[in-house]
């Protein structure tokens, strides 16, 4: 059954790739310049009072529950085309937990579109989190120029801006995004596909 559940989820995945491959406008930057620095002075980071599925104001990485985003479709459509896609790790400025004003530029991974410039997100982390069911490992990746393994946090999302992210990073493999899919729809009931 898991088998099943999981060639499903690879399924739907891979075909969402193909239905945004084949019907995507492309979505060209017209002035290149970037935003101040997210979480910067006069910035505010956390919650703050936006629902979940509507996409925040600003370009400030901003933390989600996830709870809150039910309707949340994972979709995987990395392409070599200078934009952000689903199944791309990338490094935004991430708020600290504590939501105050603090945080760190880290790498997360794209898992859906949120918006017309935002993706939703889950942070990477360097840190050996072995035997934490809140984490996901995922190996060692280009994103890391240190090779250093990752894992993927299962417990937190976030709202990423196109503006608020360096495209420094990598395409996640299918075989790990879909992982880290099934993962997130055990938790918290997403769908697959666009």
């Amino acid at each position: 059954m898991a088998r099943q559940s999981f060639l499903g989820t690879l399924a739907k995945l891979a075909l969402g790739a193909l239905e945004t491959a084949t019907r995507r406008p492309r979505r060209g930057r017209d002035d290149g310049l970037r935003g101040p620095r997210p979480g910067s002075r006069g910035e505010s980071g956390g919650l703050g009072d936006a629902r979940a599925d509507a996409a925040p104001s600003g370009i400030q990485t901003v933390e989600l529950r996830p709870e809150d985003v039910p309707r949340l479709r994972l979709s995987y459509a990395p392409q070599h085309d200078g934009e952000a896609d689903a199944g791309e790790v990338v490094w935004t400025w991430v708020p600290y937990a504590e939501n105050d004003g603090r945080g760190k530029d880290r790498p997360v991974l794209l898992i859906a579109r949120h918006g017309a410039d935002r993706h939703y997100a889950v942070k990477l982390t360097s840190k050996s989190k072995d035997g934490d069911r809140e984490f996901l490992p995922l190996g060692s990746g280009p994103w890391d120029p240190a090779g250093r393994e990752s894992w993927v946090d299962l417990d937190q999302l976030y709202s990423v801006h196109a503006d608020g992210m360096r495209r420094e990073a990598a395409a996640l493999d299918l075989d790990r995004f879909t992982r880290v899919a099934a993962a997130l729809q055990r938790r918290y009931g997403w769908g697959a596909g666009s």
